[in-house]
């Protein structure tokens, strides 16, 4: 079978992980090899990346700043975990992409967005997903539910305030419409067995071809 790359997106509290480890279930039933993995992270270097963006205070870092450690993880998860996986055949599964730096340091954090462009031609490339699903949720039930996670030290976003998150959903929803062939919009409300229902509708239709 031919490797198959879909990603995850969305705002805080969406229950895109949660969706992530079901589909990653089911595909491995179909007997499709799958590998399960996050951004930033992914790798032991991008874990690294990942404690630096995700904790401590709030203005820590500027977009532009987030931009650049989230490509340097970016970079060598494509080439440890991404690339040689699709390349055997296997389904890659990530939580976050290029689309979260798009969105997150873009669309709501104001990075320039012909920088996150450049990173994206050049280290991105080809290595695009097949498939990515956003998935959407009013902002302050998200940020409810990213709360009842009891995750603190890995917070920051979710207290960077209820305007940053209007503008991360607006930027989802912006990208999702610029690219409709590869971005798919989920409802994310309802129990995780009705949105599994809707992620596994959008996903039938590209693990069939594989």
């Amino acid at each position: 079978m031919a490797g198959l790359f879909i990603t995850f997106e969305g705002g805080e509290g969406t229950g895109k992980s949660t969706q992530l480890r079901r589909l990653a279930h089911r595909l491995a039933e179909m007997k499709r090899r799958v590998v399960e993995t996050r951004e930033p992270g992914g790798t032991p270097d991008g874990e690294m990346i990942r404690s630096l963006l995700v904790s401590g205070e709030v203005g820590r870092w500027t977009a532009q700043s987030e931009a650049l450690l989230n490509y340097v993880a970016r970079e060598s998860h494509l080439e440890q975990v991404i690339r040689p996986a699709l390349a055997d055949g296997k389904t890659v599964l990530c939580d976050r992409f290029m689309d979260s730096t798009r969105v997150y340091q873009g669309h709501a954090g104001g990075c320039p967005e012909e920088l996150i462009t450049m990173l994206e031609r050049t280290i991105v490339g080809e290595t695009r997903p097949a498939l990515t699903l956003v998935f959407d949720l009013e902002p302050t039930l998200g940020l409810s539910r990213a709360g009842e996670r009891g995750n603190a030290h890995e917070s920051r976003y979710e207290r960077k305030g209820l305007e940053y998150h209007h503008r991360l959903r607006e930027g989802f929803r912006l990208l999702a419409a610029a690219e409709p062939d590869r971005c798919r919009i989920v409802d994310a409300n309802g129990t995780e067995e009705e949105v599994y229902d809707r992620v596994w509708r959008e996903v039938a239709r590209v693990a069939s071809n594989g």
